[in-house]
This record gives structure tokens, C-alpha cells and sequence, in this order.
């Protein structure tokens, strides 16, 4: 999902040591010996709570970064203190290699207007106004003039499926339409990165994945970055570049899909990721043995990003290894003895490509 050039472009944000306490004296929290305490301990002895505690990461551009944990883990905190929507106790933030937390208040207004636009969970409409008023509410805002910014806004409605619909009002539409028109809210003050705060996780199961499959499409057709916040394995697994893994206001792990559910960084991690099905987010990568005796040069090839799903298929209808190819070269083999090894989490030796 992630453009070619992300992770050699600058990032839109950088985040570094940063630190969001709750409670008095909250700014001596961090870099202190309490600052090490159970979240138990540090509430006794302070009366502070850590929501955030000394996070560091980079969200590179045009990548759908996910900040995924259970309740009370940060993620929300976290995503709110990217444009201080809460106010950090300590830390960096920077977005495109500006000082966030350096930012005045003018400053702060464009970047929430302009460039960093939210996608709430509970939607945040205007009861009052139309599908297409809400839509062009942020544009309305920037003080874009009403036939420009009406233009725009059904521009949206019709890019997030809700076309013939701009006259409702919010009351009148489902909770799945209530989050598209959220959505083209969004998108129509052209931000630079969206930040999604849970947005689907009021909604129904098979219109939660209606609105993951419209977040994958609209990404696939802008290369918009995102910043998405869920608690939800299956959706982050399902929408993520990269997943950052919280637990009590830590980034325990973070990585790639493949890389969260094939290589946990810890025995949290490990159960959190024990009922994912491997051969659906693990590739042929993870199965790789060298080729011998001229396997190099027949069976089906298969690129290396190939899910180990896909290739137990091909192995199967062939009766043979398949072989792994990129650029034309052979990287290595694949049989079903080592796919299903990958299925059942035994260890394998990687070929190096």
C-alpha cells in the first residue's frame, strides 16, 4: 500500500520521547525516577497517570500508519496530541520538519484546518445541515466561497459513494453514511495526512467493512498518508503499512503486518497475535529454502510478496515446489513442508534475497 519513495522521503510527522501525564505537577514526571513506576505505583505516589509514555516514530509519506492497543493503551491520546488537540507534557512533534509544539495559536488553526484533518469516532455532524453542508463545513470555515466550497463538497460526496444523497440530513442516514459523510468532510479540505481516531468501531460489522474497504480504495486511488487508531487486530491488519502496537502508554512493538505477526517482539505481542490466521498476512518470504537439482528453472513462480495462502494453492495444484522470483531471479524454493511449517508458527530458515 505504501508509495515507492516513503521510506526515503522525508516524514510527514516525526515523534520523539513523547510524554502526555495527566495530574499535578505533571511536567516533572518525565526523565524522574517515578517515571519508571507501575501506572499503579505512579498514581499512589503522585496522583499523576501516564497516557503517553516516551514514544518515538516516524510516519513516513503516503503510508497508512496504524496506532492499534486495547482500551486505555494511549493510542487515542497519542493521535490527539499530533495536532495538540491535547497538550503534550513533554517531546517532540514535528510535521514536515516543523515544530508542532513551537506552533502559535494561528499556526495551530491551519495546521488542524489545512493540513492534518480528523475522522472522529462518534462523527461529529451537524444535525442541522444537509449531507452536503456538513461536507463543506471545513471548507466554510477556511472562509472558501460558497459556490467553490459547495463544488468541492459534492465532488466528496460522490468520491465516498453517497451521491443522490447531499439533501439529508444526518438523522436520516445510516450510521455507515454518517461516517462517509465524516469521511468527505474530511477529504475536502485536502489535508495533507488524515487522522482516523477508532472512526468504525461503533458500526456494524458488515458496514465497518464496507468503510475499510472505502478507506483501502480512497488510499489506493490518492496515496493519502493516514494515521488510523483502532483496537481492533483484524483492521489494523487488514488497513496497515506499519502498526505501532501500544500497551500503557508504550509502543511495544512496531513493523509491518508480516513483521507484528511473524517476528513478536514479546510474549504481549505473542497473544495478542495467536489467533491470526498466518498463511493470510505472512509471505512466501517467511518459507523460502534454497532451490536444488534444476528447481530453479520449472514449477509456478510466485513474487516474494506472495501470501503463503496464495502459494499453498499453487503448490498444491502443481505437486511441486513453487519457485520465488523477482527481477527475473530465482531468490528460492517453496514446497509444502515448509508452507505449512509457516501455518503452524515453527520456525524456518529465511533465504537471504
Amino acid at each position: 500500500m505504501t508509495n515507492a519513495d516513503s521510506t526515503t522521503s522525508a516524514p510527514v510527522f516525526s515523534v520523539r520521547n513523547l510524554w502526555k501525564v495527566f495530574g499535578p505537577k505533571a511536567d516533572r514526571i518525565p526523565g524522574s525516577p517515578e517515571a519508571d513506576l507501575s501506572a499503579e505505583e505512579l498514581r499512589a505516589r503522585t496522583g499523576c497517570t501516564v497516557a503517553v509514555r516516551d514514544v518515538s516514530f516516524d510516519v513516513r509519506k503516503g503510508e497508512v500508519f496504524v496506532v492499534m492497543g486495547l482500551s486505555g493503551s494511549g493510542k487515542s491520546t497519542l493521535v490527539r496530541c499530533l495536532t495538540r488537540l491535547i497538550e503534550p507534557t513533554a517531546g517532540e512533534i514535528a510535521i514536515e520538519g516543523e515544530d508542532v509544539r513551537g506552533m502559535d495559536r494561528a499556526q495551530l488553526r491551519d495546521l488542524r484546518r489545512h493540513r492534518a484533518a480528523m475522522v472522529f469516532q462518534h462523527f461529529g455532524l451537524l444535525p442541522h445541515r444537509t449531507v452536503l453542508d456538513n461536507v463543506a463545513y471545513g471548507l466554510e470555515i477556511q472562509g472558501t466561497g460558497k459556490a467553490e466550497r459547495r463544488a468541492r463538497a459534492a465532488e466528496m460526496v460522490e468520491k465516498v459513494g453517497l451521491a443522490g444523497l447531499e439533501g439529508r440530513r444526518p438523522g436520516q442516514l445510516s450510521g455507515g453514511q454518517q461516517q462517509r459523510v465524516g469521511l468527505a468532510r474530511a477529504l475536502a479540505v485536502d489535508p495533507e495526512v488524515l487522522l482516523f481516531d477508532e472512526p468504525f468501531s461503533a458500526l456494524d460489522p458488515l458496514i465497518r467493512r464496507d468503510m475499510q474497504e472505502e478507506v483501502i480504495r480512497l488510499h489506493r486511488e490518492e496515496g493519502r498518508t493516514m494515521v488510523f487508531i483502532t483496537h481492533d487486530l483484524s483492521e489494523a491488519l487488514r488497513l496497515g503499512d506499519r502498526i505501532a502496537l501500544m500497551r500503557d502508554g508504550r509502543i511495544v512493538q512496531c513493523g509491518s503486518p508480516e513483521e507484528i505477526v511473524g517476528s513478536p517482539a514479546d510474549e504481549y505481542v505473542r497473544d495478542f497475535v495467536r489467533d491470526v490466521p498466518r498463511e493470510q498476512v505472512l509471505t512466501v518470504r517467511r518459507a523460502m529454502r534454497p532451490a536444488v537439482a534444476g528447481e530453479a528453472q520449472g514449477g509456478p513462480a510466485l513474487s516474494p510478496a506472495t501470501l503463503v495462502s496464495e502459494a499453498i494453492e499453487a503448490v498444491a495444484r502443481s505437486g511441486g515446489p513453487a519457485r520465488v522470483v523477482e527481477g527475473g531471479r530465482c531468490l528460492g524454493v517453496v514446497d509444502h513442508q515448509r508452507l505449512l511449517a509457516v501455518v503452524a508458527g515453527i520456525e524456518t530458515e529465511k533465504v537471504a534475497a
